[in-house]
């Protein structure tokens, strides 16, 4: 699906599985299931949402990143120091720098003073490129990485400790509605294009899409386009309607569906669309839905803005 920098690509590493397991939280929504109560289709999406909140606050969710300091050629120093150019809630006042320089990202530790780089000790380390996986610098409870905003190289920051997470009160969902659980016709593109989307700093990002969807909500036909999830294993929409900027975020919304059956099929749910992490994190990057995700009707489904 293009690079693996964006927000909205849900990287392994920022979606571990909750403290409350997906399996746990559905067996028991659905063993309230019974008579007079939530059919087991409202249970899935309840035992989901609960999920999606999990994953949400957990060590390694979107609520425990604290920073985002983009490289400048040459050294950038980090540290507890307020005279750092990244200055850190923890650690040695003078902790290191970041070098940058020839689109390369070294890390070099103050002398006397390792780092813990992929859990080992180091004076120094390149961090970028790398193969694989990308490289963790941690300092207690604080994770630093590698970041891409479009072309754009920068040093993202988790805190375990964030205020953000301190002070996350809850989501807040529109009801259930199974009236925006519908069937979308898959039409494969000649061949797989790219998709160029600007983020909310307006960097451009690159994405992959196959195919547009064309399904019916509230009764108006939409051609939806939809890209590559990182794994190429779902399709997934970023898109915006009339309730955006109200009762919705305002940038965007995301919703992932199932790639289309034999028959080029899938089901798109919007009661699963949800907020990207910049509708909670100043410190997170998120890409702008597409024109023809700019659907023009109310989609009173999912979740709504954060306050």
């Amino acid at each position: 699906m293009g690079p693996a920098h964006s927000d909205a690509k849900i990287r392994p590493r920022l979606r571990s599985p909750s403290s409350v397991g997906w399996a746990a939280v559905l067996t028991l929504a659905l063993s309230g299931a019974t008579a007079g109560q939530p059919s087991e289709y409202h249970a899935t999406q309840d035992a989901w949402r609960a999920d999606r909140e999990a994953r949400l606050v957990a060590d390694d969710g979107w609520l425990t990143v604290a920073a985002l300091y983009f490289l400048r050629p040459g050294e950038n120093s980090f540290g507890a120091s307020p005279l750092a150019d990244m200055v850190l809630p923890e650690g040695p006042a003078s902790a290191g720098v970041f070098e940058f320089r020839g689109g390369e990202v070294y890390l070099k530790a103050t002398a006397g003073q390792p780092l813990v780089v992929d859990g080992q000790p180091v004076m120094a380390a390149q961090l970028y490129p790398q193969e694989g996986d990308r490289k963790d610098v941690t300092i207690g409870d604080l994770t630093m990485w590698v970041h891409n905003s479009g072309e754009r190289l920068a040093i993202r920051i988790r805190d375990r400790n964030s205020q953000i997470r301190k002070d996350f009160t809850g989501l807040k969902w529109f009801p259930v509605d199974e009236r925006y659980r519908v069937r979308g016709r898959f039409i494969r593109h000649d061949e797989p294009i790219t998709v160029s989307l600007p983020n909310i700093l307006g960097d451009i990002e690159q994405f992959t899409s196959h195919g547009s969807v064309v399904l019916t909500l509230n009764g108006e036909e939409s051609k939806m386009l939809p890209v590559a999830s990182e794994s190429g294993e779902r399709l997934w929409f970023i898109f915006r309607d009339l309730t955006s900027g109200s009762e919705t975020y305002p940038a965007a919304r995301f919703l992932y569906a199932d790639l289309p059956d034999d028959d080029g099929w899938t089901t798109v749910d919007f009661n699963q669309a949800y907020n990207p992490p910049c509708a909670f994190n100043p410190h997170t990057t998120c890409p702008l839905p597409p024109e023809p995700n700019r659907l023009g009707v109310r989609v009173e489904a999912g979740e709504k803005n954060y306050h």
